[in-house]
């Protein structure tokens, strides 16, 4: 059986084409209409990944967000906003609330499902694999754990990759668009505050080893100890 994709979307044509595209790659579909009925849904037993609406009745997505972040079991569940506004302020506020892709609507359902697979298949890569040991930080890929000096740092998925990939280069100048290409895994078509937003949750998270995350102005960033 594949991947468990909750859908909620009070666009009934929107969330019935999402859900045909999923199934027909081989994912479970659960669908939903209101964000109430999803939260309902997720009580029982957590997906493996959210696509979520922003504008939805009874409980709009950012509230959804708000309350998957803070149950354990869904506290790092990948998620993917689907919003009809292209409002700066909403999708820093996402991204600061673990977002891990914003996507625009009108979208392409193939694209659509091509970065739901690339996601999980991120997700399902870092499962199995070996632990890294860098000045202090600790990551635990098979338990999606960090520690700094002992301490355990809670980081969403994203934050989770973002630092992997850190970690994985260190000591390389990395231009934003590669980190985009390589993290977020596609052509990123915006601009750089989805990358810097992301760098500026991680240091702080980090505390004084954020500061092996340094800027390098009019490129990108580079993980040096």
């Amino acid at each position: 059986m594949g991947n468990r994709i909750l859908v909620v979307d009070d666009e009934k044509e929107i969330a019935d084409v999402i859900e045909l595209y999923l199934k027909n790659e081989g994912f479970e579909v659960e669908k939903f209409y209101t964000g109430k009925d999803a939260l309902v849904s997720i009580e029982k037993a957590a997906p493996d990944m959210a696509l979520l609406d922003v504008m939805l009745p009874e409980e709009d997505g950012i509230s959804i967000l708000k309350k998957l972040r803070t149950r354990p079991d869904t506290r790092k569940l990948p998620i993917i906003m689907l919003t009809a506004r292209s409002e700066e302020r909403d999708e820093l506020l996402g991204f600061e609330l673990g977002v891990d892709e914003y996507i625009s609507k009108p979208f392409s359902p193939k694209i659509l499902v091509a970065r739901v697979e690339a996601i999980l298949r991120r997700t399902n890569k870092a499962a199995g694999e070996e632990i890294l040991e860098t000045g202090g930080i600790r990551m635990d890929k098979t338990a999606h754990m960090v520690t700094v000096d002992g301490a355990h740092v809670d980081l969403s998925f994203k934050e989770f990759e973002l630092l992997t990939y850190f970690v994985d280069n260190k000591g390389l100048a990395l231009s934003r668009e590669k980190i985009l290409n390589n993290v977020w895994n596609y052509d990123y078509f915006g601009d750089a505050r989805t990358i810097d937003t992301h760098v500026k949750k991680l240091r702080k998270k980090l505390g004084d080893k954020g500061d092996y995350i340094k800027t390098i102005w009019g490129m990108g960033y580079k993980f040096e100890i």
